[in-house]
């Protein structure tokens, strides 16, 4: 089961670099990432390979973790309408998207990873 852990910080210079740096430290890999800023706040969003060891790492260092939670991992063709035929089948089924962002692509496929208000619902999808 994919987590993803979510990290609110203040928007500067280096802090990426500070916890890509801190998770590489302790043998954490980051599967998938995305950041995202506003009004001064960054919003940084990782799926790792070690959900318990990255926490103990983000924790002891003092990195503000917001949230933690289980997402979905899926597999789209890779060719034009396929992210919006997935969310509306999701929207069909009453499943919110609170997040969604790429995280690789392999032999004609897209990994999306989905954070959800109704897992089970979207597993079903």
């Amino acid at each position: 089961m994919p987590v993803e852990i979510v990290v609110e910080t203040k928007d500067r210079p280096g802090i990426i670099a500070a916890i890509g740096e801190l998770l590489g430290r302790v043998g954490v890999n980051i599967a998938a990432a995305a950041a995202f800023a506003h009004e001064g706040r960054g919003y940084l969003h990782f799926v790792v390979d070690d959900p318990e060891r990255a926490l103990a790492a983000l924790k002891s260092g003092g990195w503000a973790v917001t949230r933690t939670r289980e997402v979905l991992v899926v597999s789209l063709d890779d060719r034009p309408g396929e992210l919006g035929r997935y969310a509306r089948r999701l929207a069909d089924a009453g499943v919110n998207i609170s997040t969604c962002y790429m995280a690789g692509a392999d032999a004609g496929e897209r990994e999306l990873i989905v954070a959800v208000d109704d897992l089970e619902a979207a597993r079903r999808v």
